[in-house]
């Protein structure tokens, strides 16, 4: 298990479940984004007929913050390319 902390943001690594390392807010502004994919408790879930163990949620990061986590999911020590730029 790994954290990243992006000031005041502690994101555990297990729960990114996508990033979009170019992508724009609603405003218009660059930005990362990731998905977070957290569990849900059964208890809490209301009936339907697929029913998702999981709660998704896209967190947008701007500025300095997309920055530093285009970085870190940019370099080869972290995440492994399967189609390198040519």
């Amino acid at each position: 298990m790994a954290f990243i902390k992006v000031e005041n943001i502690v994101i555990n690594t297990n729960y990114i479940a996508a990033v979009k390392l170019e992508n724009l807010t609603v405003s218009g502004e660059e930005s990362v984004s990731i998905l977070l994919a957290t569990p849900k408790f059964p208890l809490l879930q209301l009936e339907s007929a697929f029913p998702s163990p999981y709660h998704y949620e896209w967190l947008d990061f701007t500025g300095s913050q997309a920055n530093v986590l285009r970085d870190y999911f940019s370099s080869f020590n972290n995440v492994v390319d399967l189609m390198p730029q040519i």
